[in-house]
């Protein structure tokens, strides 16, 4: 089978691109686009912003701070939206496997593109220029022969990079990779990593395959695979978004009705960033919260159960005043004074309109949470 061309082209600094580009008296400045709001959230900081430490995610009063010049701009999804499809239709020219990651970055599988071009960097470089023509924004590309390594790429020069990672160098370059740069270790898998003395990619790929899997779990197998430059993930172009949803776990358990009620706030802010990231939108609210139930006097071991709580309603769930009081309502369900909280997630599903004539009802619904890094 012929060696795969994918590419990974992801936008720089998207949506404070856009607001830039609209508003020249923005540019060269450091902007954070987000809700200027006690609790508000930066959803893109501009590279002038990120010098000074300002990063999505990151609270805006943090984010004020570190920034005294910096410019709050609300978002305006619209446009951000109306760009991503000008981005889409020029994929399109070059092939029908594209894998949308969200609004401002996808896969391309050009193994087999249209304009039979034989090389995907050239393939890379001609998409960059005329995303550049088409919209006035920079984006960086990267290519390789499979997802992992290619969106490795697309971040090793931004902004407005093109890196290449050839198949005959790619085991060099992943031994020499921090392993945080590595797809699927967050930070917490970063310290558990560095406690075993695993630092970068060539420490990742002397642990055996066993050792991998007894620490990881099923991450494990991939982790090793990754080490070894191994990566059968398909450009899967069919795939449609099911969920968006975010979860974090705390250092210590939460009990509190002010703690609780302050960090079920900061999960929807990350909740709705991340709606709004991915342009996905649905029905149902879920939310996930593993509770100590038990404490062994003895030995101090906790035992922990996972509580799942969801509700669906007749209305797309969008913003903070769709969510959040869905969210205190399901919260309402968890006794965390009794059982304090180890952790907390919120997702949202359902994305086609099943609306009926009942009243939003309880169910019980399994998400793939994700974790998102602490501001």
């Amino acid at each position: 089978m012929a060696e795969r061309k994918i590419i990974h082209v992801d936008m720089d600094q998207f949506f404070a691109a856009v607001e830039q580009r609209d508003h020249p008296e923005l540019r060269g400045k450091p902007v954070a686009v987000g809700h200027d709001e006690a609790r508000g959230v930066v959803s893109t900081a501009s590279y002038e912003a990120r010098r000074y430490g300002v990063h999505s995610a990151q609270s805006i009063q943090v984010a004020k701070r570190l920034c005294p010049p910096l410019i709050i701009v609300e978002p305006h999804f619209y446009k951000y939206k109306e760009v991503s499809q000008q981005i889409r239709s020029i994929f399109l020219d070059y092939t029908d496997l594209i894998e949308p990651l969200s609004l401002d970055e996808a896969f391309l599988d050009v193994t087999d593109n249209k304009k039979g071009i034989p090389l995907a960097v050239d393939i890379a470089r001609e998409i960059k220029q005329r995303i550049k023509e088409t919209t006035g924004l920079t984006a960086s590309a990267g290519v390789s022969y499979c997802k992992f390594l290619a969106k490795i790429a697309s971040d090793w020069r931004k902004p407005d990079g093109l890196t290449v990672i050839h198949p005959d160098k790619a085991v060099a370059f992943i031994e020499q990779l921090n392993v945080q740069k590595i797809w699927g270790v967050g930070q917490k898998t970063a310290e558990k990593m560095h406690h075993m003395g695993i630092f970068t990619g060539a420490d990742l790929k002397k642990q055996s395959l066993t050792r991998l899997t007894q620490e990881f779990g099923k991450m494990g197998h991939v982790f090793y695979e990754f080490a070894r430059g191994i990566d059968e993930r398909p450009v899967i172009s069919e795939w449609e978004r099911k969920s968006v949803s975010c979860e974090r776990t705390f250092e210590t358990d939460i009990s509190s009705d002010a703690a609780v009620t302050v960090e079920l706030y900061h999960t929807v802010l990350e909740l709705v960033r991340r709606i709004e990231k991915s342009g996905f939108e649905g029905y149902t609210l879920t939310l996930k919260a593993k509770v100590m139930t038990a404490t062994d006097g003895h030995t101090g071991y906790q035992s922990y159960q996972q509580i799942t709580r969801s509700i669906t309603t007749g209305c797309l769930l969008r913003t903070k005043d769709d969510i959040l009081p869905l969210a205190k309502r399901l919260m309402q369900e968890v006794d965390h004074h009794s059982h304090p909280i180890r952790l907390l997630g919120l997702g949202v599903s359902n994305h086609r309109d099943e609306q009926t004539n009942e009243q939003p009802r309880w169910v019980e619904l399994e998400l793939e949470f994700e974790d998102w890094p602490p501001n």
